[in-house]
């Protein structure tokens, strides 16, 4: 019997950046990234030659933003057309990484940078604009095929090709796409009571969805 051919290690397929700003949807916005080439350097605050504009687009909660090929090429189906790397403002494109399926507090390592899974990207209306579909941020959201915000636990360089090592699981269940999908309270509860750092309004969220199952009984 010919031996099984092993699965191809996950990796960064780009590296994505601010061209420049332009307009959103009330403010100035940073959603209109591209491709770059080469090592980049990663910060507390994310790449090298990338910028937010709103606080509650950045911060060391949001410090980087990962997508995954795979959910790319489910909205290029769904849209009926092509999606370049970026178009979606993504700092990280990965192929082979269960990006949707990543547990809260994950940790990666990617070159060597360190970073953990914080929580789920929040769409907004500068999403729609970019797409150019009326609503589509609520569509997207409610696929849970959001990314996941990264913080960066320890600096460094990254590049296209890099493999993606899962060097930390939490255990606890609480994915990406189960987090605004399927927020079951127990597996929320294992969350709190684990050892993981979470971002403010992930602890506040759930603490209010275990609050509320527990007075209901």
């Amino acid at each position: 019997m010919a031996p099984t051919a092993q699965a191809p290690s996950p990796c960064v397929t780009s590296v994505n950046v601010m061209r420049a700003p332009i307009e959103g949807y009330q403010r100035l916005t940073g959603i209109d990234k591209w491709p770059v080439t080469g090592p980049v350097q990663v910060g507390a605050e994310g790449l090298a030659g990338d910028r937010q504009f709103a606080r509650s687009h950045g911060g060391p909660d949001r410090a980087v933003y990962a997508y995954a090929e795979e959910d790319r090429e489910f909205w290029e189906a769904d849209l009926g057309r092509p999606i370049q790397a970026g178009w979606f403002g993504e700092n990280l494109d990965t192929r082979g990484l269960a990006v949707t399926d990543a547990e809260i507090g994950e940790q990666w390592r990617i070159g060597s940078v360190l970073l953990q899974v914080q929580q789920p990207r929040t769409p907004c209306e500068n999403l729609s604009a970019r797409v150019g579909i009326e609503d589509f941020h609520l569509r997207f959201n409610a696929t849970g095929r959001v990314g996941a915000m990264l913080r960066v636990l320890e600096p460094g360089h990254l590049q296209v090709g890099d493999e993606v090592q899962v060097v930390l699981r939490p255990g606890h269940g609480v994915t990406i796409g189960r987090y605004l999908t399927d927020p079951e309270p127990r597996a929320l509860r294992r969350l709190l009571e684990s050892d993981v750092r979470l971002a403010r309004p992930v602890g506040a969220r759930v603490r209010r969805i275990v609050a509320r199952a527990e007075r209901t009984g």
